[in-house]
């Protein structure tokens, strides 16, 4: 088999394997592997000016930068993954002050979430090697994107959730006709579950933080915000300041890697520098930046944005870094500002769910503290739908009144 990437690396002790090695983490240490791409061959054949095969408006645009070949199924839902829209809410920007914010809106993507690019990427990736079933541990956005680009392509998908996965979350699993066990106890039980399920029965494990070709999927927002918005700011503008919710890592890990994609092939000169963000109360891979170093130590895992709630990150190593390297930082927020962020989002026309809003929240902080001028360029990822919780969204607004069905009641009510 040809394969489409030159080799692996271990994010901990650096040693590299042969594509056919291994397939998911490090044997000697468990670490996270990297996926090289062979940045030499790239070159020869494209440049940052006309680097992608395809024209289409979707991650597989960038099929040349990515480790796996087209997977077809043109015509579904899977060649509709990325190339999310990227707004410029003026009001919001004259609001705090800003010369230029941008928010990328991972919304409309087919399950609603960005987890669709790494689900992408696993089932092309499940295609080449033949599995014939897939699993995934989630909280409800990895395991809906997992089952609808299964869907997509007639794959079978069996998902492990928490019990206490939002009901909207849930009812999509199901609908997508995915196996769906809801596991009692936390995200991170359903995750060892789920492990211990692949080596037991051979399936293919869609893991964040465990299947490297996740990343690789997560890597195309990167290529996305680039194109869309780093290659149109004028010479000598400040860099472009990221900020992005962060709950295993791996969001922030594998949009870092797109860039170094990018900067090692020669077409990026700037790596954007990335803030990450994390909720007060599922802090675990700040609180390693914080203490300074990359030890990341489990935390009892509280809070209302599901997506982002971990006890023990399994892509932290990585996610660290990419503050560190970037000349970025961490910052939490409290889960009440990660209400109000969706209810601000709201007045300009986009619906977050917390784990999303999680990232303005700390824009917000961000500004506060100094960390961010007014002059600097920022981009805000919005990685899912609000509709993906609809019970958090209701505790970020006031209740709708209940009227009478009159006109005096309508004026009564306007005042």
């Amino acid at each position: 088999m040809k394969y489409r990437f030159s080799h692996y690396t271990c994010s901990l002790c650096g040693a590299d394997y042969d594509p056919e090695e291994v397939i998911y983490t490090c044997p000697k240490d468990g670490g996270n592997l990297n996926v090289i791409l062979n940045y030499k061959e790239i070159n020869a054949q494209y440049n940052a000016m006309k680097f992608h095969s395809l024209p289409e408006a979707s991650l597989w645009r960038y099929l040349n930068l990515l480790p796996v070949d087209d997977p077809g199924f043109f015509g579904t839902p899977l060649r509709r993954v990325g190339w999310t829209p990227v707004y410029k809410p003026t009001r919001l920007a004259e609001k705090l002050g800003l010369k230029d914010l941008w928010i990328k809106d991972e919304s409309p993507n087919p399950t609603a979430s960005f987890k669709d690019r790494a689900s992408a990427i696993v089932v092309a990736r499940a295609a080449e090697i033949g599995a014939e079933i897939i699993v995934a541990a989630s909280t409800g956005n990895a395991g809906s994107a997992l089952a609808g680009m299964a869907a997509a392509v007639g794959a079978k998908a069996v998902i492990f959730a928490p019990k206490t996965a939002p009901p909207a979350k849930v009812a999509q699993l199901i609908a997508f006709g995915a196996r769906v066990l809801l596991v009692d106890g936390s995200y991170d039980q359903a995750f060892d579950l789920s492990i211990e399920v692949t080596q037991n029965l051979g399936w293919y494990n869609r893991n964040t933080g465990f299947n490297p070709f996740t990343a690789e999927g997560k890597k195309t927002a990167a290529f996305e915000i680039w194109e869309q918005v780093i290659r149109h700011l004028p010479e000598g503008r400040k860099n472009l300041t990221l900020f992005i919710p962060v709950g295993d890592g791996n969001i922030i890990s594998g949009i870092h890697k797109g860039f170094k994609d990018l900067h090692a092939l020669g077409w990026c000169e700037r790596i954007p520098r990335i803030i990450g963000v994390q909720s007060a109360g599922s802090a675990a891979v700040a609180n390693a930046f914080q203490r300074g170093n990359e030890k990341i130590l489990p935390v009892q895992s509280d809070t209302l944005a599901d997506s982002i709630a971990v006890d023990l990150p399994r892509d932290g190593v990585r996610a660290v870094r990419a503050a560190v390297e970037t000349d970025g930082t961490y910052l939490v927020v409290p889960d009440e500002d990660i209400l109000a962020a969706i209810a601000e989002l709201g007045r300009v026309g986009i619906f977050a769910e917390p784990a999303a809003s999680t990232a303005y929240a700390g824009l917000v902080k961000a500004l506060d503290e100094g960390i961010v001028d007014p002059d600097d360029p920022v981009l805000v990822l919005n990685t899912g739908s609000g509709l993906k919780d609809v019970k958090a969204a209701l505790q970020a607004v006031p209740a709708a009144p209940i009227i009478e069905p009159t006109l005096d009641a309508v004026k009564k009510e306007l005042g």
